[in-house]
Formats: C-alpha cells, structure tokens, sequence
C-alpha cells in the first residue's frame, strides 16, 4: 500500500525549504562540533601543537558549531531565530570555500563547502522561506479612514485653514 501523500504546511508550519536549509546547517554545525571534539582528544592524547592553540582552537570551534548547530536544530523545529545564525554561517563559510577551492589547494573540499553553502542560502531566501519569515511582521489590516459626508467636504473647500 503506498504512503498517504504529506499533508501540507499549515499557516504557522514551516515551508521544506526551511526545514532543508535548517537540516543542512545544523549538518555544518554538527562537524564543528566534532571537529572540535577531536581537537581536544588530539591535546589529551600529546598532541603538537601549542597547548593554548589546540584548546583554543577547539574551544571557538565547539562554541561556534555549537550556535549554528542550535540555529539548525532551530530552524528544522519551524523557530524563525534560526535563520539568523544559519545565514550568517553562511556569509561567513564563502571565503573559507574560496580559501579551500584556491591558497589551500584542497578543491574537492571547497567545491563541497561552497555548494553546501549556496543550497543552504537558496533555501532560506526562496520565496515560500520568505513568506514564512514574514508571518510574524503581517497585522491585521488597519480600519478604514472615516467617510466625510459631500456637505462636509462642501463646507470646507471655501475655508481657510485656521493656524492654533
């Protein structure tokens, strides 16, 4: 028996693209996180590297995946807070892409970080992603304007305005 179709967004739901964009940015957060994690077992186990500069490193790492990973997490739950940290990731991966896909010389790892970054950036700027994010600004339409009666208007187009 084949599934039952997905039943569509409800008003206050957020469209996929959020929750794709969402999923792909916690994806990002997530490998900060590890990576930080393995930054620190590196220290533990002797690492190389300059005690301050390892901790250090892993420290920005982790606290840093972990805000984008929150924003992720944030953004996949249908949170509109989410969208700020996640396209701010974003901006901020381009020239680490660019860095990778040139001075590194390691393109395989920046062409992937670039199109992670661009799906991502689509996703949250697409229209129906828009639209979502709007909902919280939309108020109710405002009453309308009080009708003057044509002997009201007659009455004031001879008349000077009076100054108080």
């Amino acid at each position: 028996m084949p599934a039952a179709p997905a039943a569509p967004d409800g008003p206050g739901d957020p469209p996929s693209s959020i929750r794709r964009g969402g999923a792909l940015t916690a994806l990002e957060g997530s490998v900060a996180v590890v990576i930080a994690a393995a930054l620190v077992i590196r220290e533990l186990q002797g690492g190389h590297s300059d005690v301050a500069s390892g901790y250090g490193t892993a420290l920005w790492f982790g606290i840093i995946g972990g805000g984008v990973l929150a924003g992720g997490v944030a953004l996949v739950r249908g949170r509109r807070w989410g969208r700020a940290p996640a396209v701010l990731a974003q901006v901020l991966l381009v020239p680490v892409a660019w860095s990778l896909l040139t001075d590194s010389r390691q393109p395989a790892l920046g062409a992937l970080l670039g199109l992670v970054v661009v799906a991502v950036l689509v996703l949250l700027f697409l229209g129906p992603s828009i639209r979502w994010m709007n909902q919280q600004y939309e108020l109710a339409a405002p009453p309308p304007a009080p009708q003057l009666s044509s002997r009201a208007l007659r009455s004031r187009r001879g008349k000077p305005r009076q100054r108080r």
